[in-house]
């Protein structure tokens, strides 16, 4: 009986695929030779016909290789999955000459920010079928070097993603002329597809929204030297709060003015510092990130200080701690990012244009209002916004 039924589904599968029960047998098995087509046609023919289109337009839409349309992509998909049918990439790689392979190249992944656009990318490159090599540059003294060269010289990469990495023209003009598509993440890169907030904006922004809430004695917390290599993210930072503060006609005093690591305890430790200085007198604190912000919450805590009611803090980012301590903050979604900078490459791969907005706009933000920010202890006028 086992033998029959075992029998029956091999006599209905050839029949559905239009072989022989034998062919099926070797290439369910791999006993045999079966050519690639007869192992995988009759699959891409049956779904070529539940979808209602052709099998050439099935191969397309299913391996991104060709100009498809978003509506037939997903209708080919659908198809697909229903029928259980899974494309064989080795097969499309060797016919397109792409390796279904996206490099990223990242400063670290043991900063949150970076961990986000790592996990926003993989998961829309997974859901594209391409798989993900990682290319760490932050391992000591000219490993960024090593890592660019040896990228081009393996030359396994469909398309390269940057982080928050500044390439001269000469590393630009050598992915160009290895015809690698290029986006970066945290720019601009010239004449490179860009996904980017305005650093400068949002920084004065939050000042600004201290100030409109009648706070004069504002400090900033920024990055250190780590982000400094590149984009200079933390000055970048720092001259939007400068710039917020001398609009409004108000002067930064040097020691409300600290510098941390892009983490909570650094955070800590800095406005720690600065809250124990007498001299300082602060009742706002605007941080370059919200881990720093978090930091300084548990540091005026330890001191005894209110959140709102005797210290306003902002920070910047969207972290998953801002809404448990109630934070202030602008977020600028990182797992967005690595997503958008994927569908950019994906674009690029199949020839199509690239958004106007990555060339020449700026990633859109949220602005959050929460808890930890209100009046100045003492307020009882109005300041102008």
């Amino acid at each position: 009986m086992e033998r029959s039924a075992r029998g029956a589904g091999i006599r209905e599968v050839a029949a559905r695929a239009g072989v022989s029960a034998a062919t099926v047998s070797r290439a369910l098995s791999g006993n045999g030779r079966v050519s690639e087509q007869t192992r995988r046609g009759a699959g891409i023919r049956e779904v070529a016909a539940r979808a209602g289109v052709s099998a050439a337009t099935v191969s397309r839409a299913l391996s991104g290789n060709g100009r498809v349309s978003e509506q037939t992509r997903r209708k080919v998909r659908a198809a697909a999955e229903e029928l259980g049918f899974v494309i064989s990439y080795n097969a499309s790689s060797l016919a397109s000459g792409r390796s279904r392979n996206i490099g990223i190249v990242i400063p670290t992944v043991g900063r949150w920010y970076f961990s986000q656009v790592l996990e926003g990318a993989a998961s829309a490159l997974i859901e594209a079928g391409y798989d993900l090599t990682l290319y760490n540059t932050s391992d000591g003294p000219g490993h960024r070097e090593s890592v660019l060269k040896e990228m081009l010289q393996r030359k396994r990469l469909d398309a390269v993603i940057t982080v928050a990495l500044r390439l001269t023209e000469e590393e630009l003009e050598q992915l160009r002329e290895v015809g690698k598509p290029i986006v970066a993440i945290g720019g601009p890169l010239p004449e490179t597809p860009t996904v980017r907030v305005d650093e400068f904006r949002i920084s004065a922004l939050a000042t600004r929204h201290l100030i409109s809430l009648g706070h004069t004695r504002i400090a900033h917390i920024g990055g250190g030297e780590e982000l400094e290599r590149d984009f200079r993210m933390g000055s970048t930072r720092q001259d939007g709060y400068r710039s917020a503060m001398a609009e409004a006609g108000l002067t930064p005093e040097p020691q409300w003015l600290r510098s941390s690591e892009f983490s909570v305890a650094g955070g800590f430790a800095a406005a720690k510092a600065l809250l124990a200085d007498p001299s300082a007198g602060v009742t706002g604190i605007f941080c370059a990130a919200d881990e720093i912000a978090v930091g300084a919450i548990l540091a005026a805590r330890e001191l005894g200080l209110r959140v709102p009611e005797d210290l306003s803090v902002i920070g910047i980012d969207g972290h998953e701690l801002s809404a448990v301590f109630g934070l202030t903050t602008i977020h600028q979604d990182p797992a967005g990012q690595g997503a958008a900078a994927v569908g950019a490459v994906l674009s690029l791969l199949r020839k199509e244009p690239v958004s106007g907005e990555l060339l020449h706009g700026t990633y859109p933000t949220e602005f959050v209002v929460r808890s930890s920010t209100a009046v100045p202890p003492g307020f009882t006028g109005r300041t102008a916004t």
